[in-house]
């Protein structure tokens, strides 16, 4: 993990296998592909606990574009079937805090954790951590009754107020008291479904704690 200097960005996905030398096309989370995928470049790798990738590390050899579409090619991975092992993990890396740009609208994990989190002026509970998935990135509220798992996009999370240390969000009603009703259940953990709000924004849109830079 990193130190207290330091926090973790996500920087990429691999997307697809791409011809038979273990190449893999890119998802990017960085507005800097010229200075975060350079040959050399370690990746912590994000995958299933059950994956032989686990825990592991990748180094990129080189990076080209085809099509205007990013490819990577990285030590150890040989063959299309290596790479396709790969398919769905997430990039991270380490970056020391004091060089993080400061941008409008754009927040890394270490600022969102343990912010409070109101519902019409009402405190409900902090952000716990930020759970980056392939589909979007989910804000985890820690609240008295369990846990709450809000999608990382503006129609739910309208507000993020890192100086004033409150994250407003605009979920479904009833979320937080039907939390409240299951309290009894062990390991209760609520998820909002993004399409009861009606909003079809992907959660880039909501700018989550990743590389990105907008």
């Amino acid at each position: 993990m990193p130190s207290d200097r330091k926090t973790e960005l996500r920087v990429g996905r691999l997307t697809k296998a791409h011809g038979l030398k273990g190449a893999l096309k890119l998802e990017l989370f960085t507005d800097t592909p010229e200075q975060r995928f350079v040959p050399g470049a370690v990746f912590r790798l994000q995958v299933p606990a059950e994956s032989a990738w686990h825990e592991k590390t990748l180094t990129l050899t080189e990076l080209r574009w085809y099509n205007s579409h990013p490819v990577g090619f990285f030590e150890g991975v040989d063959d299309r079937t290596a790479a396709e092992s790969l398919v769905k993990a997430i990039l991270w890396v380490d970056q020391d805090i004091d060089e993080l740009p400061h941008e409008d609208d754009a927040w890394y994990d270490h600022q969102l954790v343990g912010l409070r989190v109101e519902r019409d002026g009402v405190v409900v509970g902090t952000v716990a951590r930020v759970d980056h998935l392939p589909a979007q990135d989910l804000l985890a509220v820690d609240t008295a009754s369990g846990e709450v798992l809000v999608p990382f996009v503006s129609a739910l999370v309208p507000k993020v107020d890192v100086e004033a240390g409150v994250v407003v969000v605009t979920p479904p009603q009833g979320l937080f008291e039907e939390l409240a009703d299951d309290s009894d259940d062990e390991d209760e953990t609520a998820v909002v479904d993004p399409a009861v709000s009606g909003d079809d924004e992907s959660a880039a849109d909501a700018v989550p704690a990743s590389d990105d830079e907008r």
